[in-house]
């Protein structure tokens, strides 16, 4: 049981034992269907926590040359990268840090490849292809909507592709069903199938939500085997980044105030929905909390409102079973995929310190923030 009273406030806490559950689950995917699921850091880059990681996964994926170099550095191994553009600047950091590189576009294939066969470092090379289908309803998230920047369409490309591409890659999902893939991966066949076997790789993108419960494991096995006795000279890459923090851990904060305007309580916190969660405000989600009930007859209702000065730095209700006061600890709960990556310091707001609540029972804070930090930025 955590002791929520030996955790600073405020403050991301992942718990071990429950990365650790969905790292195993990701493993026996990854032995079982022979494929190769890697990190997208995007959604997950608490490096701290890399050494567990590791025990079970050694690749990463990144979208930029600081991610990349991430990978380098803390995972171990060189990345899978993929980014919208590449620039002049990066692009040799970039090379160093990756053992994957995906192009975005025809263009960026035809300014950066002949970097690539210049460079001394192995890069296998591929192209984003778009489908022009996804199943995600959320047009912030939907990266084959209509006009979309990400990817390539079959139309753009001929019979055959350009020199030096070993590899395809596509992303049509966000927290979706192996069942969403299967009809991704019709799209995919149908539009760019004349070039499936001629490559040596297959990049999935992300979006497999296959740790979230009643996510159906067993038919992505069977699907991603199915698929690969139809490509046997295919390498299978899949790169989830909410996968392997899902329901991971909690951010706690504390009610500094209780405000009441035209009947409607505002509990407001040491943190911020804007800063510290930003995906509630974007998607938009409601965040479950821990302390909070059904409502009903004799319940209290709360606004929570963060300590930023942004009007809309608030989402409601929730009820509980007695008034919340100043002192109150709030546990938000599964606030460690994308969350973390997304924050800022807007309006010099503290970010939340890091934690690990261990499978011991240990707390290790990994990163407490201070004002240097905000102070840094600015500079």
């Amino acid at each position: 049981m955590i002791d929520i009273n030996k955790i600073p406030s405020p403050c991301y806490v992942m718990e071990e034992s429950l990365l650790r559950n969905n790292l195993s689950l990701i493993k026996h995917v990854k032995e079982q269907a022979g494929v190769n699921i890697i990190l997208a850091f995007k959604a997950f880059a608490m490096w701290k926590a890399f050494p567990i990681v590791r025990e079970y996964i050694p690749y990463s994926t990144a979208s930029s040359k600081y991610e990349a170099q991430l990978a380098y550095e803390e995972m171990g191994s060189k990345a899978h990268t993929y980014s919208p553009a590449y620039t002049e600047a990066d692009f040799p950091a970039i090379l160093k840090y990756s053992s994957h590189v995906t192009f975005n576009s025809l263009s960026q294939y035809e300014r950066f490849y002949p970097m690539v066969q210049a460079g001394v470092n192995n890069v296998s090379c591929g192209l984003r292809i778009n489908p022009e289908y996804s199943d995600v309803e959320t047009e912030l998230y939907n990266p084959c909507a209509p006009g979309s920047r990400m990817g390539i369409v079959s139309d753009l490309l001929g019979d055959k592709l350009p020199a030096g591409i070993e590899g395809l890659h596509f992303h049509t999902l966000c927290e979706s069903t192996s069942y969403d893939l299967e009809k991704t991966l019709r799209e995919v066949e149908k539009c760019f199938g004349r070039f499936l076997p001629h490559i040596k790789w297959l990049n999935m993108g992300g979006g497999h939500l296959m740790t979230r419960k009643g996510y159906d494991v067993e038919h992505l096995i069977n699907l991603l085997k199915s698929f690969k006795a139809d490509y046997p000279n295919l390498e299978i890459i899949m790169e989830p980044g909410s996968a392997f923090a899902w329901q991971t851990g909690f951010l706690l904060a504390t009610v500094v105030d209780v405000v009441e305007n035209h009947g409607i309580r505002t509990a407001i916190i040491d943190a911020s929905f804007t800063c510290h969660m930003p995906d509630c405000l974007e998607m938009p989600y409601k965040p479950v909390i821990r302390q909070a009930t059904e409502p009903g007859e004799g319940k209290y209702a709360y606004r929570i409102g963060g300590n930023s000065c942004l009007s809309g730095d608030y989402m409601g209700d929730w009820w509980f079973d007695k008034p919340l006061q100043a002192g109150d600890k709030l546990i938000f709960e599964d606030m460690i995929h994308y969350t973390i990556v997304k924050t800022t310091m807007f309006n010099g707001i503290p970010h939340p310190s890091l934690a690990l609540w261990s499978k011991d029972g240990e707390l290790k804070i990994y990163r407490s923030f201070g004002y240097e930090d905000y102070k840094n930025r600015m500079s």
